[in-house]
């Protein structure tokens, strides 16, 4: 969707949300709107991740063994971005007052259409900088209580404005994150550390990609060799830590 030259993007993404709320079914939800299974849930991780809440739930139980469906946040969402789309000829000057959220929505939906090779995004606030002569390291705390240290350069520092209580974007590779999953007494050269539960196991000809739901939110995913998934014995509900350095670490800002 464009308005006066400004895009904001985001369309497939909540058509997705839109699919869950109406099928309850990831599934079926991607096939209505012509994705594949493993996008679907891809989105849906890094819509969580921008949203710094649960915009979708599993369910248990129930006939068919459970399914999904969207938390209040992610039926917000879907609401508001549905009245920014009946209203954009007049947004700038009707948004504050169509219904509760729609600026901080469409600023999400923003995040959201950012298009990055990067597996994992997280939205946080720079909580401490630390300048060095040519590097910065920079601490940013994620919603959920998490934190992940970043080294970058001085100059980029700068340039991306970071500053206590700016916002950013940390970007990490899946192919970068090196999965522990017995870390006890153990001690890692790598600043950042995030514990969390195994909750999907995709595995290929030659590489495994493993999601972790953190503990207070938002998922992390990592690309791993067939052969150190069965040596790591990773399975569903295991617990595993994702080890990162901080010069892995990418930072952006929201334009």
């Amino acid at each position: 969707m464009t308005v006066g030259g400004e895009h904001l993007g985001g369309v497939g993404r909540v058509e997705l949300l839109g699919a869950i709320a109406e099928c309850g079914s990831i599934t079926q939800a991607a096939k209505l709107v012509k994705m594949s299974y493993k996008a679907a849930w891809d989105a849906i991780d890094a819509m969580n991740n921008l949203a710094g809440e649960p915009l979708v739930e599993r369910l248990t139980g129930g006939k068919g063994g459970g399914g999904t469906r969207l938390t209040p946040r992610g039926r917000q969402l879907v609401d508001n971005f549905r009245i920014i789309e009946r209203e954009h000829a007049r947004y700038l000057r009707q948004l504050g007052s169509q219904a509760e959220g729609i600026a901080d929505d469409l600023l999400l939906i923003r995040r959201m259409a950012m298009k990055t090779t990067a597996r994992n995004q997280f939205l946080g606030k720079v909580a401490e900088l630390k300048q060095g002569a040519v590097n910065d390291e920079v601490t940013l705390e994620l919603p959920g209580g998490q934190h992940i240290v970043a080294i970058v350069t001085r100059d980029s520092s700068e340039n991306l404005g970071l500053v206590p209580g700016a916002e950013a974007f940390a970007l990490i590779k899946a192919s970068s994150i090196i999965l522990v999953a017995d870390s006890e007494g153990a001690r890692f050269s790598a600043r950042n550390q995030l514990t969390g539960t195994v909750t999907r196991v995709q595995t290929g000809a030659v590489n495994t990609e493993v999601v972790l739901d953190l503990p207070r939110g938002g998922t992390i995913a990592a690309i791993i060799t067939n052969q150190s998934s069965t040596d790591l014995a990773i399975e569903l509900g295991s617990n595993v830590t994702a080890i990162f350095k901080a010069s892995s670490v990418i930072l952006g800002v929201p334009a």
